[in-house]
């Protein structure tokens, strides 16, 4: 089987093009298991299968590095984007991604590098419009009353904390703190994750605001642990910081893996996500 090992951020994927190659379903929760392990494998946050779609111009079909599905990833669909047409699976710039049911809308930037002969160019950057978020305590999904999870106390491991919960596709935790880089995520993380209020678990972001246009997260992903980037839970974020009026509807991102722009748009509720897509390496297992 071939692959291509690509990241946004940081937030890095074995990617299989499913034109090409064809992996039995019962098969790839233990493959990507296998794969994804950054001693015994190739090494990733999961695993990506780019396949053809009657619904979208491409399909992404996500695991984590567990073996699980997962809805959407944000830093994932950027590299989807670069994927296809730096492999000339598409000749446009504007591409339509479907994940789990929902499709996502791509503007891609290309550019050629220094002494590239004349060409297509690679992708460098993607803006992606991911849609609305989803802020009803029930499709989150979240054990709460009420229209919104907004500032709600959450008991974990005997310390009271304060979440804004959001869902881009999936389900996010937004915990405004202190001192974010000094966080202990492999202890408390999991207890997030795995917290009785979250029926199908939950994505956790632990945000430091910086200003109105900035702040800095770290995050605990479901079925992962801590990345160096999550898209969706930029996402997440910047809804969260303005539900709580600490930002505008513009934020930059700080991220252990890069940054990225994020932007509200409140009249069409819809956010727009831009930032890197890197190919590291392509390999054959």
């Amino acid at each position: 089987m071939k692959f291509t090992k690509m990241h946004g951020c940081g937030n890095d994927y074995i990617y299989v093009n499913g034109f090409e190659e064809h992996i039995p379903d019962g098969e790839k929760p233990e493959l990507v298991r296998r794969l994804s392990d950054r001693h015994f494998g190739i090494g990733g946050d999961g695993m990506i299968f780019i396949n053809p779609s009657d619904e979208a111009d491409f399909e992404m079909e996500m695991y984590n590095a567990d073996g699980t599905r997962a809805e959407m990833c944000g830093n994932g669909i950027r590299c989807v984007g670069k994927f296809v047409y730096d492999r000339g699976l598409t000749d446009s710039s504007h591409v339509s991604v479907i994940s789990a049911g929902k499709i996502k809308h791509l503007e891609l930037t290309v550019e050629k590098e220094p002494g590239q002969p004349d060409g297509r160019g690679t992708v460098k950057k993607v803006r992606v419009n991911m849609g609305s978020p989803i802020l009803k305590p029930a499709l989150i999904p979240v054990e709460a009353e009420g229209e919104q999870v907004v500032d709600e106390p959450v008991l974990v491991e005997g310390r009271e904390y304060r979440m804004t919960c959001v869902s881009m596709g999936n389900p996010h935790a937004v915990i405004f703190a202190r001192h974010v880089a000094g966080m202990n995520l492999e202890k408390i993380g999991p207890s997030f994750e795995n917290h009785a209020r979250f029926p199908r678990r939950t994505n956790t972001e632990f945000v430091e605001v910086l200003d109105r246009k900035t702040c800095f997260m770290r995050v605990w992903e479901r079925g992962t642990g801590e990345t160096l980037a999550c898209g969706t839970g930029c996402c997440a974020v910047a809804v969260a910081c303005v539900l709580n009026n600490l930002t505008d509807t513009a934020v930059t991102v700080k991220l252990l893996g890069g940054e990225l722009l994020i932007e509200w748009n409140r009249e069409a509720n819809l956010i727009y996500m831009t930032g890197p897509a890197v190919t590291v390496f392509e390999g054959e297992v």
